[in-house]
């Protein structure tokens, strides 16, 4: 049984291994792939929208049900299929989770300069049960381990075929733009001269609840910011450690999340931790050189950060120094 994401084919190249050695008849292939999220591995492996079980034999595909049976009773569908159609649907359902943030965050831009709020914007589309409410949330892009390795992993497949996968290339160049846009939004509000400037980062894991950082827009940030000439503090509740192996430029790592304020001339939530979803503002704003604070994962309404007196910039709803952009 294979749980991990494989290539297309592979079920089948493991058959024909079996197959070389005489024991074709005797085991069994069965492609099972997951669908956890990281940080909720253990619930989702409890509470599965669906279960995913395909091969030719079905001996095997009953063997898995029973296998199953304690969380099938739960009422989680369990799907029998072929060998190709369960590894190619583990691809097919991530690309197409990336395609809605790379979406979200095309409409987010276009938001900012039409005067609309994305987070109205997704609310509304969300309430469609055809496009669901979920992963219309605006960000500085995705990361981890699983969506730019399985788009590239898609991509690169279909380009075996000789097929053109054009929307999964575009979800990619979105999610590449958007990782580094507030390095725009950066350089507008200081007037193109970043060089010497100080910049707070809250957050460094692609996501919360997970010290994961492969792929995580703050790689992407920090590397635009170095080559700018900013200096650069960072906190983050658990991935700091993981962040210093990765990233090989000269970043400050604070063990207090209002020491990355202190002498700041801006600040950036990088990453949505509930520890940033309160913060005394005020005190950051006291903190900082410049209380200038760019919230990329929508976190705060702009009426809050203008009475901590921070000029702002929100992601795909309002910015305080709109007028430069």
């Amino acid at each position: 049984v294979t749980k991990s994401t494989v290539p297309v084919g592979t079920g089948r190249r493991i058959m024909s291994m079996l197959d070389d050695v005489g024991l074709s008849e005797s085991v069994s292939v069965v492609s099972n792939p997951e669908f956890l999220r990281e940080g909720s591995a253990i619930y989702d492996f409890f509470h599965p929208d669906r279960i995913v079980v395909g091969s030719d034999s079905s001996h095997a595909l009953d063997r898995m049900e029973h296998l199953y049976s304690s969380l099938y009773r739960t009422e989680a569908p369990l799907v029998k299929t072929t060998l190709e159609s369960s590894e190619l649907s583990k691809y097919a359902s991530n690309a197409f989770l990336a395609t809605k943030i790379s979406f979200i965050n095309e409409v987010s831009n276009m938001c900012e300069l039409l005067g609309a709020d994305v987070k109205d914007v997704a609310k509304i589309m969300g309430m469609d049960g055809r496009i669901g409410k979920y992963f219309l949330h605006p960000g500085p892009g995705y990361g981890g381990s699983c969506f730019p390795k399985d788009t590239q992993a898609l991509i690169h497949l279909a380009k075996h075929v000789g097929y053109d996968l054009k929307i999964v290339q575009s979800v990619e160049h979105v999610n590449d733009f958007q990782k580094t846009k507030v390095i725009k939004e950066l350089s507008t509000y200081f007037n193109g001269d970043l060089k010497g400037k100080k910049v707070g980062l809250l957050g460094l894991a692609f996501k919360p609840r997970t010290d994961d950082v492969r792929d995580a827009p703050a790689l992407k940030i920090v590397e635009a910011l170095v080559s700018h000439g900013v200096t650069i503090s960072a906190f983050d509740p658990e991935a700091s450690d993981n962040f210093k192996l990765l990233c090989k430029h000269d970043v400050s790592y604070e063990s207090d999340l209002y020491d990355v304020a202190l002498d700041a001339d801006a600040l950036i939530l990088v990453t949505e931790w509930n520890a940033f979803r309160k913060l005394d503002l005020h005190k950051l704003a006291s903190l900082m050189k410049k209380p200038v604070f760019f919230d990329l994962r929508n976190v705060y309404d702009s009426d809050v950060l203008r009475d901590a007196g921070f000029e702002y910039y929100v992601i795909g709803r309002d910015c305080s120094f709109k007028g430069k952009l």
